[in-house]
């Protein structure tokens, strides 16, 4: 189906736009909204930079370059974002964690470092520091990786507001866009992100993080509406 025109694509929901139009639409959503930003040509490399590392990758039935458009575009419409550096760590924000040796090349050292490195030299040391900030460590085997998961947002999340934003934008994509995931997989992400919602209510509502008030309202009800969905699902079970 072709897309619909600007207007239309400018005030649908981001997961109607997945469902019918695809990435696509998604794609031509983001374009519409930074368009009218000052640093469009870095934004657009961050967002072929992150079509390019995700091409193969998948999000439950889609094309995983749809989070990723989502999260960006929620970023700007819906947090009222006008930071460059911002909107492309949310392109970016997996980049590192699921792609570091391709990003890093021919960089010589431990992959991840590598890789932020290379993020640095491309888009500026904000912007490695705000997906250095939401990249899950390795795993260790000496702790459940539910009880690592929850420690990780809390102690990065807590020094980095910036990075609150990008991971406040993830969850709600992840979050309330549950429903849109396999069938067999929404247990087991209900079971990851229901303990989390109580740790990004206190930090959407620090002073600290860079939100309007009104913005902050909205990602509480965000919040609510995916703990609705996290108990029906687990109690479905």
């Amino acid at each position: 189906m072709s897309n619909p025109g600007a207007g239309v694509l400018a005030v649908m929901p981001l997961h109607t736009i997945s469902e019918v139009y695809g990435e696509s639409g998604l794609r031509e959503r983001l374009l519409l909204e930074i368009a009218e930003l000052p640093d469009t040509e870095r934004l657009t490399r961050a967002l072929d930079l992150a079509e390019q590392l995700h091409r193969d990758d998948r999000y439950g039935r889609e094309p995983y370059l749809s989070h990723l458009l989502r999260v960006a575009i929620r970023i700007i419409s819906h947090y009222e974002v006008r930071d460059a550096d911002l909107i492309a760590a949310g392109l970016l924000h997996d980049a590192v964690e699921d792609h570091a040796t391709e990003l890093a090349g021919d960089r010589q050292g431990p992959a991840t470092t590598a890789a932020l490195a290379e993020l640095t030299d491309r888009f500026g040391a904000r912007v490695a520091d705000i997906v250095a900030a939401v990249t899950n460590p390795e795993p260790d085997p000496s702790i459940d990786r539910h009880i690592q998961y929850r420690a990780h947002i809390a102690a990065n999340l807590d020094r980095a507001p910036l990075a609150r934003v990008v991971k406040l934008s993830d969850f709600t994509d992840n979050g309330v866009g549950i429903l849109y995931a396999d069938g067999p997989h929404m247990e087991k992400l209900a079971t990851k992100y229901r303990p989390l919602t109580d740790v990004y209510r206190e930090l959407v509502t620090r002073a600290d993080t860079p939100l309007a008030e009104h913005v902050k309202r909205h990602i509480l009800d965000q919040l609510d509406r995916a703990d609705e969905r996290f108990d029906a699902i687990l109690a479905h079970d």
